[in-house]
């Protein structure tokens, strides 16, 4: 049995608190119906009290709503799928890139539509989205309720919504999961760390019906332009085109370092020694051993084959305006 705690329901089997929840037809059909999914442990710590900001910005003559917490990873494609199902309008991912990629993931090929509140260190498909990153001002867009279709990816089945990859980008997301310290400092220092000692992988892919024998630094399949915190891997990308902006940086020195860094700050394509560019709506490839992949920054495990695929237009999403 819930227990009531300052205006919230403590759920002991799911380990959340939660708003009352609006399950009945009545109340869905009363106002669209929004649920909020905090993930507590997202992103610098804050003394902002999200929970009291919603309650304060959020226009309740235009929407009920609620607030739930996320117990365990994994929690928040549940939560979303649930909300989904039980008919809410939105569902609104309060936190990072992880916490929204596992609520997006809930959300594929249904009608509610996706909202963010930015809480975490890169907000990639925020920034894509041109979201402010400011929570009241996040908060005025919900308000307005405009919608737009994006495009998704998968890399082995798994869900990505700004970009995935395979090498060294893949490898520090591995590096960074088992990190105490979050946010861009920690992976900067990282990269800087590590980037010397990792060794190229040799790799076939087949991009467009031609079959590419290589070598690979980083491998990188683009849905937005940037991995978060405004560093564009593939500037050109389009969230809506249907296709996969491919990023191929065969081997990494110094040069070509400074190069790719200095374009992806500045949103401009590298130069052509630098890395090389592919647009598709599907990649696969090959490797002689197992290597680690990524979707969305988070570290997903190793494997020797990876198909990489777009789902076109599957994901409603929450935008500033309609563009």
């Amino acid at each position: 049995m819930p227990l009531k705690v300052s205006g919230f329901f403590y759920c002991p089997q799911e380990r959340v608190f939660l708003l009352q929840l609006h399950n009945s037809s009545k109340s869905m059909s009363a106002r669209p119906h929004i649920r909020f999914i905090i993930n507590p442990t997202s992103g610098p710590k804050s003394k902002v009290d999200v929970a009291a900001n919603i309650k304060l910005y959020l226009d309740h003559t235009k929407y009920s709503h609620e607030i739930v917490y996320t117990a365990y990873a994994g929690h928040a494609p549940l939560l979303a799928k649930e909300a989904a199902d039980a008919g809410a309008a939105i569902v609104v991912a309060v936190g990072g890139d992880g916490t929204v990629n596992e609520v997006a993931r809930g959300l594929l090929q249904t009608n509610t539509a996706l909202g963010i509140l930015p809480k975490g260190s890169g907000n990639g498909l925020a920034r894509h989205l041109q979201l402010p990153l400011n929570l009241t001002k996040a908060i005025a867009v919900i308000n307005a309720g405009h919608t737009s279709a994006i495009d998704s990816g998968k890399i082995n089945g798994h869900s990505f919504f700004t970009t995935a990859g395979i090498g060294f980008d893949a490898f520090i997301s591995s590096v960074f999961a088992g990190s105490t310290r979050r946010g861009l400092k920690t992976y900067v220092g990282l990269v800087l760390k590590e980037v010397r000692n990792y060794k190229r992988i040799p790799i076939r892919a087949k991009i467009n019906h031609t079959i590419l024998d290589t070598e690979c630094f980083v491998m990188a399949f683009a849905n937005a332009a940037q991995y978060g915190n405004n560093a564009y891997i593939a500037p050109l990308a389009d969230i809506r085109d249907g296709l996969l902006d491919v990023c191929l940086v065969r081997q990494l020195d110094i040069l070509k370092a400074v190069n790719l860094s200095y374009c992806m700050l500045t949103k401009q394509i590298a130069n052509p020694g630098s890395a090389e560019y592919f647009k598709a709506d599907a990649v696969e490839v090959e490797t002689d051993h197992s290597i680690m992949f990524h979707a969305d920054g988070e570290y997903m495990g190793e494997a020797s084959k990876f198909t990489v695929q777009m789902l076109p237009l599957s994901l409603n999403v929450i935008i500033p305006k309609l563009l």
